[in-house]
């Protein structure tokens, strides 16, 4: 009975959004060298109005961008040019976040050589807010899906508290002891709560688990998706990068995959919202990405997205990319990876498309810091 009021729910929401009602459900809502001093607060700038539209770039300087909406206001938080902080912005609109005035709520140690602060996410999950990331005190094998919490409602004026690597479940030997452990994200569904991270004991792979508490798993780490297709595995194989989108009685996992030059780009996963997440014959994978480099758009290595509510209830996925192709060195030490705003629409069988017009593209000032 639960799986059939399940479906008639999703059929009715998928009816009203295609015949143009309001069916869509919100995206999840409560749901490299070192850049030089100087560059790290160009990413500021006088935001003009561009008639409804969405600022691209709309954060210079920040790779992995996250855009979070909770009660009319917007958090955005990314990784650090230094990629040894955490900041966070708010703004009420989605446009506002490029010109407000970023915080730092949180500093590694400035004694440790290696800096490695990536990728951080706000999250307020069973009554709290927290922010996940990827962090190693030592080398980058050591880096682990960390996270901070919020001592107080307030995420940008409270303090937030250190609490060191997320938990696995107590018989899992695997979560974040084998190998590199980061971009953690978590979900709601039917009462639960569920993170998916990146872990990489030989490839990046893709590993779920339920929640106990925002930093304990209750249950085992289950592999979700590894590298298997030709372009998930250009110079390196990745899978890495999830964000959780709600549509219609289905929910979707985007993740980004290979390298992180301009073969990055962008899979998918889907699952009903009714079949347990925990099985992973429940899941369907898409066997091409469904975004990629687009070289007359200067679209080069798309991905590590986020989704988010715009400003007129629109799905929107915020991603990064750069706008040229050759990089000089490894690619995760250029910092040109800019933080854009790509609105989702769907086909007839309601699945998220991904697709942005050159009107939408660079149509606000910066710079290209590291060329």
């Amino acid at each position: 009975m639960k799986r059939l009021l399940c479906q008639l729910g999703a059929l009715a929401l998928f009816t009203a959004a295609f015949f143009g009602g309001t069916g869509a459900v919100a995206a999840e809502v409560p749901q490299d060298s070192e850049a030089p001093a100087e560059t790290a607060s160009e990413n500021l700038f006088d935001a003009p109005d561009v008639s409804g539209e969405y600022l691209s770039p709309l954060m210079t300087l920040r790779a992995d961008p996250y855009l979070y909406k909770h009660d009319g206001t917007y958090y955005f938080t990314g990784s650090y040019p230094e990629y040894d902080r955490i900041e966070l912005t708010a703004a009420d609109s989605v446009n506002g976040i490029a010109a407000a005035t970023p915080k730092e709520i949180w500093h590694m140690d400035a004694s440790f050589g290696q800096k490695y602060v990536w990728a951080p996410e706000l999250h307020y999950i069973m009554g709290q807010w927290v922010i996940y990331f990827a962090y190693s005190q030592g080398s980058l094998w050591d880096i682990k899906a960390c996270a901070l919490r919020c001592l107080g409602d307030d995420p940008m004026h409270d303090e937030w508290e250190y609490m060191g690597k997320v938990k696995a479940a107590p018989c899992d030997l695997f979560f974040n002891e084998s190998g590199m452990t980061l971009d953690m994200t978590v979900f709601e569904n039917d009462g639960k709560w569920y993170a998916i991270w990146a872990q990489k004991p030989s490839a990046s792979n893709l590993y779920i688990a339920e929640m106990k508490t925002p930093f304990e798993m209750k249950t085992n780490a289950m592999l979700l998706s590894e590298p298997e297709y030709d372009w998930e595995k250009v110079r390196e194989q990745v899978n890495e990068g999830p964000a959780v989108l709600k549509h219609a009685g289905k929910i979707f996992v985007s993740y980004s995959a290979a390298a992180t030059g301009f073969e990055y780009c962008m899979g998918l996963l889907t699952i009903d919202a009714c079949d347990d997440p925990m099985v992973l014959g429940n899941w369907t994978k898409a066997v091409e990405p469904v975004f990629q480099t687009d070289e007359s758009l200067k679209i080069y290595g798309p991905g590590h997205n986020c989704f988010v509510e715009g400003d007129k209830g629109e799905q929107l996925c915020v991603l990064h990319f750069r706008d040229y192709k050759e990089i000089s060195g490894d690619s995760l030490l250029d910092f040109n990876r800019h933080a854009h705003v790509m609105k989702i629409t769907y086909d007839r069988d309601g699945m998220p498309q991904f697709h942005l017009d050159e009107e939408e593209l660079y149509n606000s000032p910066f710079t290209d810091h590291g060329k």
